[in-house]
């Protein structure tokens, strides 16, 4: 608990510098290549940080909290061919519905 305390002032430090480079970057490209787009404050640059992390989910890093893409990968290089048709075979219809889930 101390350590994430610790980390508190650093995480914040780091949104605002974040923010401050989100807004330097904007000043500085999009007036020159969109007539009529307005520079923006370092406040209107959070909250233009805050919208592309919920849209696009970013900051997430390459550690913790991933979909352990690395431990699928391996499990699927340990699969024999013909475990993998299996697998796709159970998984055909995820996505999309086959035609047998559509005429229910």
């Amino acid at each position: 608990m101390k350590k994430k305390l610790l980390f508190l002032p650093l995480i914040l430090a780091g949104v605002a510098l974040l923010g401050w480079v989100v807004m330097l970057l904007w000043n500085w490209v999009m007036p020159g290549l969109f007539t009529g787009s307005l520079q923006i404050d370092y406040w209107r640059a959070l909250g233009l940080l805050v919208l592309c992390r919920i849209l696009f989910g970013g900051f997430r890093g390459r550690h913790g909290g991933g979909h352990g893409g690395r431990e699928r990968w391996q499990r699927w290089q340990a699969m024999t061919p013909e475990e993998r048709a299996q697998f796709h075979k159970d998984r055909h219809g995820f996505c999309r519905p086959n035609k047998e889930q559509k005429d229910l």
